[in-house]
């Protein structure tokens, strides 16, 4: 039984240390600088519901781009805000200080409203890249440029830009932005090895006639969730070798955490909707794999408090699962600027295998609650 749980946590900790390889191996994008064609146009859309505390943040940011702003179209859609998140874009639109459209929808049921708002931009969008991001995000000066610069270094169909979380505030933040960066470090490393499995949509570019060739959200714009991951697997089906994940510290998009656990929860419960109806082999066994990982380490650290850690097979399994974490979050918390936490890896590391074996099985629930709307 011991030599069985050794090989799983020996695959695991091998896992780890090729996903430390590949995060090594990818390259740092915009090395260089290609002028820009005049007539090129990039669009952004931001889908935004009751977001007055932070839209107009995000939009002083995109005023402040670095990217000639001839080439910069911004799309908001307010998603029936019930707060002053229309008022202020209106302001925005008003000063023209940026070439700014205003798209408001009604109030009606739909299985997936950020699917929607997006499809509606997309109707007057006239860039032939789109770029999306959340209305609670924050942007720096270079963002836009530098998806630019790797969009037409390397033609891609569909980029996937990093997302990490804004200053945190307490140990509840802490946790969200480790737990969050490992999210984002393996879905770039397996999106550059040509298996792209996870993504956000904070922080995502795509080629417009891709999209359209693709059939956008055609076949899952019945799920609420995945305008983002969904999408990134259609266009990798459909042009292979196209797909990449965008390197660079200027394209770091910062977003809020969630405030408590219950909006947490949530927020988890609609991710895992995507999950819970990706039939894809592969990304069910890694998910499988994880748990069981995940479960054994729960009972072997029982195991090992229990005999005061004198048992040398236990502690070198145990070892096995935190250390390559440890270097592979190191890495990527490192990357996304946020190295003050490194010393707070292990403490996220022993907690993280009751969240994951609690969302496991929470994630059978198919209905949950959305900034005031009931989804499933």
């Amino acid at each position: 039984m011991m030599y069985g749980v050794f090989f799983i946590f020996f695959l695991y900790a091998g896992a780890c240390l090729w996903l430390c390889v590949q995060w090594i191996r990818i390259p740092q994008r915009h090395s260089e600088t290609i002028s820009v064609p005049n007539d090129f146009k990039l669009s952004v859309i931001i889908p935004v519901r009751n977001e007055e505390r932070n839209i107009g943040v995000l939009l002083n940011d995109l005023q402040q781009q670095t990217l000639d702003k001839r080439h910069i179209e911004v799309i908001v859609v307010n998603d029936a805000s019930t707060d002053a998140t229309e008022a202020i874009v209106r302001a925005f639109v008003e000063d023209h200080f940026l070439d700014l459209k205003l798209i408001s929808l009604n109030d009606v049921a739909v299985k997936s409203p950020k699917k929607r708002a997006i499809t509606a931009a997309l109707k007057v969008a006239s860039g032939q890249l789109i770029v999306t991001t959340d209305g609670d995000c924050r942007v720096g000066a270079k963002w836009l440029e530098t998806i630019v610069q790797t969009y037409l270094q390397t033609n891609a169909k569909f980029i996937s830009g990093p997302v990490t979380f804004l200053d945190e505030k307490n140990s509840f933040d802490i946790f969200q932005t480790i737990e969050f960066a490992s999210l984002i470090g393996t879905g770039g490393c397996l999106l550059e090895a040509g298996h792209p499995t996870m993504c956000n949509g904070a922080n995502l570019a795509y080629q417009r006639a891709a999209f359209d060739d693709v059939g956008g959200y055609e076949g899952v714009d019945q799920i609420a969730s995945g305008d983002d991951e969904f999408l990134l697997q259609k266009i990798h089906q459909r042009y292979p070798g196209s797909t990449y994940f965008l390197k660079n510290e200027a394209a770091i998009v910062r977003t809020q955490p969630q405030e408590n656990w219950r909006a947490f929860y949530r927020q988890r419960i609609r991710w895992a909707g995507k999950w819970a109806v990706n039939r894809r082999p592969a990304t069910m066994i890694v998910a499988v794999f994880v748990f069981i990982v995940n479960a054994l380490t729960i009972v072997l650290v029982a195991k090992a408090l229990g005999e005061e850690m004198r048992n040398f097979g236990m502690n070198t399994i145990l070892i096995l699962k935190f250390l390559p974490e440890f270097l592979f979050l190191g890495l990527i918390i490192s990357f996304l600027k946020k190295r003050i936490l490194v010393w707070h890896i292990p403490l996220v590391q022993l907690f993280y295998p009751f969240y994951v074996l609690f969302f496991g099985l929470a994630a059978q629930q198919k209905e949950y609650e959305w900034k005031g709307r009931r989804l499933r």
